[in-house]
């Protein structure tokens, strides 16, 4: 290897700053103070924590959705009316608690079998098999790392330690969903099964925002067959429910989807671009125009898309053109919320483990800051209300520019015969 890709890293500001002793002790701290802070914020009796929130809050709409179904009133799921009739029937009690039911009927449908319960039982069986389904993907993510083998119990403490998993959890949302096909994809990748992965993200039309720059980075990148799986598990998902709800219940979602001017201000509250991680939220508390906020987001989305889609094609490595594409479909997501940064755990662990295989690359200080900071920052979202700037979207992004500036460092190093 060439000299400009690799040299000793040995007393370099990273490995000093973020030697694994530190971030083991770093974790260890932060999980602890996460988790202290959910038990004491739900310890109070019923159904409203410390702060006046409803626990599980945003299981609500999923569990009103189930319950709807299993009395055959699936036609009422997109009524606002019936949505606020029965939230207060769940709670007992006056509350200006808005949430609207913002998924295809399908994913309602999922939860019938819970709407046999109360809503409290209900919602701590999902967050409890959620947490199951998470640590899952971890131990699967993880067991393909072959770096990252003999540090276990450091992954278990990240991994719990993790800012997303915080308020994935007390929020009660279904982004583990999410990070199951992000891990399905990866594990099908790198076993060689293109069309399975793409089947794995076609799933993604539970939340379809999330389809907006993975398509796309597929069909620049030349990902045909894993493109075509996804586009055949989107359209079987959307056709089977068709055929179980009926014409108007599908009318009713996609008038949902093409007007979001329906639903936008009560699901995004006046707090909601502090906890929003995407480039749409960047932009939209950096500047106050509304046309300048869009035009900034599409441009600043199609950079990312060339870029990541420039390391898809690229013969880099998995770790790389997986990441690539995973950061670019949280960054160029229209509506993302801190919990749904779930599904970048993968990402983290694949690049860790080239990092720990790849420690005399120039590559890997960069990447390390990085990906400490993508860790991190989010928790520190709530500081762009007065400073803001959104730090972890800068750094997403940054780690998508490094990864395809490091593709193009490893290609020219093949090319020149090294």
């Amino acid at each position: 290897m060439r000299t400009e890709l690799a040299a000793p890293m040995r007393g370099s500001v990273p490995e000093k700053l973020l030697s694994t002793k530190r971030i083991r002790a770093q974790a260890t701290i932060l999980a602890v103070c996460l988790w202290a802070v959910c038990l004491l914020d739900f310890a109070t009796p019923g159904f409203f924590d410390r702060a006046g929130n409803i626990k599980f809050q945003d299981f609500l709409p999923l569990y009103i959705s189930a319950r709807l179904i299993a009395q055959h009133r699936a036609t009422e799921l997109y009524d606002a009316n019936v949505q606020a009739d029965e939230l207060h029937a769940i709670i007992g009690e006056p509350t200006r608690v808005q949430i609207p039911y913002v998924y295809g009927p399908q994913v309602g449908l999922l939860f019938v079998p819970l709407a046999n319960f109360s809503f409290p039982t209900a919602a701590k069986i999902w967050v409890a098999l959620s947490l199951l389904v998470y640590f899952a993907c971890i131990y699967m993510a993880w067991s393909s790392c072959w770096q990252l083998r003999p540090y276990a119990g450091l992954v278990a403490i990240a991994s719990l330690a993790y800012p997303p998993l915080f308020h994935f959890f007390v929020r009660g949302q279904i982004s583990v969903l999410l990070l199951a096909c992000f891990t399905v994809a990866f594990l099908a990748l790198r076993a060689g099964r293109p069309w399975l992965a793409g089947m794995a993200w076609g799933i993604l039309v539970l939340k379809p925002q999330f389809l907006v720059a993975i398509p796309l980075i597929l069909l620049f990148g030349g990902g045909w067959r894993i493109f075509a799986g996804l586009l055949v598990s989107a359209a079987t998902q959307l056709v089977l429910a068709r055929l179980y709800f009926g014409a108007a219940v599908m009318q009713s979602y996609f008038s949902l989807l093409t007007h979001p001017s329906r639903w936008i201000n009560s699901a995004e509250l006046s707090l909601a671009p502090i906890q929003m991680h995407s480039l749409r939220a960047f932009w939209s508390l950096l500047i106050p125009s509304t046309s300048a906020i869009f035009a900034l987001y599409v441009l600043s989305s199609i950079v990312v898309l060339i870029m990541a889609g420039y390391t898809w094609r690229s013969p880099a490595p998995l770790a790389f053109r997986f990441s690539a594409l995973t950061f670019a479909a949280v960054l160029v997501n229209p509506h993302l919320f801190i919990y749904d940064l779930l599904v970048l755990a993968p990402a983290f662990l694949l690049l860790a483990n080239w990092i720990l295989g790849n420690a005399q690359s120039l590559v890997s200080p960069r990447l390390k800051i990085l990906l400490y900071l993508a860790f991190v920052l989010p928790l520190l979202g709530g500081l762009s209300s007065w400073t803001r700037l959104q730090l972890s979207v800068v750094a997403f992004a940054a780690l998508v520019w490094v990864l395809g500036h490091a593709t193009h460092q490893l290609a020219s190093a093949e090319s020149g015969g090294v």
